[in-house]
């Protein structure tokens, strides 16, 4: 099966929408890759993986350890590797990081949030070749700072400067968008203003594409579900099933029978 490059991508515009799914590990990128276009490992990881309450504490080490799995275990998607939070705050220190992340890892690009402020930061690690998907609207790594995960474009002023955010990180040489968490006709209005793909996660079906985390669209993480989440499978009942009747089997002896016996 042919690798998706950032061509691709970007070529799928207007064309095909894009899906694109979170994986941690090898187990799940290897099940997913043939079937999407992009994997992302999200710094999501640190909440459904690591079981923190936000994003915030993810280091560069454990990033770059889930990233290299996933990479090396994906001959289709495109990897995208989320910068944890700390690591983008200035152009320096981006790059170093950067570099460091795209070298140890192998991942195909990385994702960085924020607004038309990193606009310098995306048109330099484009220059030195490393490719760049941008994230506006809902910023997890903002969650702390503002007091939870925060619908954007309710407020005055969002729609536009959010149209200024989308149009500078297009022009620094980002290929792509995700807009996260943002009011429906504000994404629809970004995606037909800009000519890179735009991914969506919460807002709307009018984006070029979509991308869920995969422990949410597949039931795992039934702690909360957020209202843009479909859940396609309802994995941790399922699992709880199938633990449950081991356990009762080994406690009863009904397993190991026969059939899982090695015999002379």
């Amino acid at each position: 099966m042919k690798k998706n490059t950032i061509s691709d991508i970007l070529n799928a515009k207007g064309r095909e929408k894009l899906a694109m799914i979170t994986a941690y590990d090898a187990l799940f990128s290897k099940i997913f890759d043939p079937l999407v276009d992009m994997i992302l490992i999200g710094d999501s990881l640190n909440m459904s993986f690591g079981g923190h309450k936000d994003t915030l504490c993810l280091t560069p080490d454990q990033m770059i350890y889930h990233a290299s799995v996933v990479a090396n275990s994906s001959k289709h998607a495109l990897v995208v590797a989320d910068m944890p939070f700390g690591t983008t705050i200035d152009e320096k220190t981006t790059l170093k990081n950067a570099i460091r992340l795209y070298k140890e890892s192998g991942v195909d690009a990385v994702k960085i949030e924020g607004d038309k402020r990193i606009a310098p930061i995306i048109r330099r690690l484009s220059d030195e070749g490393i490719a760049v998907m941008g994230h506006i609207g809902l910023r997890p790594q903002l969650s702390r700072f503002e007091g939870g995960y925060k619908i954007k474009g309710r407020k005055q002023g969002e729609m536009e400067k959010m149209l200024e955010d989308a149009y500078a990180i297009e022009s620094a040489g980002a290929f792509s968008l995700v807009i996260e968490g943002t009011l429906s006709k504000i994404a629809t209005k970004i995606t037909k203003e800009i000519s890179i793909p735009t991914i969506g996660i919460g807002s709307g079906v009018d984006t070029d594409g979509q991308v869920l985390v995969w422990s949410d669209m597949l039931g795992f993480f039934d702690e909360f579900k957020p209202k843009f989440v479909k859940a396609y499978l309802n994995g941790a009942e399922l699992t709880r099933n199938a633990v449950k009747t081991y356990v009762d089997e080994v406690k009863s002896n009904k397993f190991p029978s026969k059939e899982f016996e090695y015999s002379e």
